[in-house]
Parts: structure tokens; C-alpha cells; sequence
């Protein structure tokens, strides 16, 4: 993870998430993100910034379940920028793209209901939790230790 580059962006989605799947089987979502600024003297002139972001792994499945076109999120990530050349202008094209670490509703005009999905082996080391145990019988009667 880099450490110089990033970002929070709260905002509305633009269009539904994108779910798709790497040959490799690995889920990738593809997020369209816009929030307004205000700007002029008194406020009254709106400026809209469109950001693409992208997310992983169980991230993607989650945003991919979970969020809808028009809900408004909070995006923690980073910023990714690729450029290329244009085969057809031969021109140099560029583009910025957020690389999602994070991602949530927002809950400042809305609320969620938050489900706790059962984590798997195998996300860079993060493996699963031990799954809680119960705690042995208690026999009153039995000398402790």
C-alpha cells in the first residue's frame, strides 16, 4: 500500500456497480463516483468532479452486493494514474482512477443495516479468524486450577 497518496472522497455513485471476474478468478468492481462544489461568491455555482474508482477482491463482491446508483459513499483509497498513447491521434492520454481500500455508505442523511460476512483464508495472509469457542462447562463442585 502506498503511504503518500491518499484520498477520501465522499460522493453519490453514478451508475450501479460493475462487477467482473480476472481469468485468474479474482473480482474486480468498477465504481462511478461525483460530488459538487460549491464555488462563487455566495456559493451559488456548482462545480461536479466524476471519478472512476475500482476495488478488489471481497471489497468488489461486497460493493458489488451492496451498493446502488445514486447512494451516497465514502471512498478510502488511493490515487492511481496510468497514461498511454492513442493509436488512433497518436496523442498522449492520461487518466486518474481511485484504487479503493475502503469503501462504505454514508450515513449522514441516511442509515444501513450492516451485516458481518464470515472472512476466508487466502487474502494476503489475512487468513480467517478462529472460529470463537465455547467456554468449557463449569462444575461448581471442581477445585479451580
Amino acid at each position: 500500500m502506498a503511504f503518500d497518496n491518499n484520498i477520501v472522497i465522499v460522493g453519490n455513485l453514478t451508475r450501479d456497480p460493475e462487477l467482473r471476474f480476472t481469468q485468474s478468478g479474482v473480482a474486480v468492481c468498477s465504481l462511478g463516483v461525483a460530488w459538487n462544489q460549491r464555488s462563487g461568491p455566495n456559493g451559488g455555482e456548482d462545480k461536479s468532479h466524476f471519478f472512476n474508482v475500482t476495488c478488489w477482491r471481497e471489497l468488489a463482491e461486497n460493493c458489488a452486493e451492496s451498493l446502488t446508483k445514486g447512494m451516497r459513499v465514502v471512498i478510502y483509497g488511493r490515487i492511481d494514474y496510468q497514461s498511454w498513447d492513442d493509436r488512433d491521434s497518436g496523442q498522449t492520454r492520461s487518466k486518474v482512477e481511485i484504487q479503493a481500500d475502503e469503501v462504505s455508505p454514508s450515513l449522514k442523511w441516511a442509515s444501513a443495516q450492516v451485516t458481518r460476512n464470515e472472512r476466508s483464508g487466502g487474502d494476503f495472509g489475512g487468513g480467517s479468524a478462529p472460529a470463537p469457542q465455547a467456554p468449557p462447562a463449569y462444575d461448581p463442585n471442581e477445585e479451580p486450577f
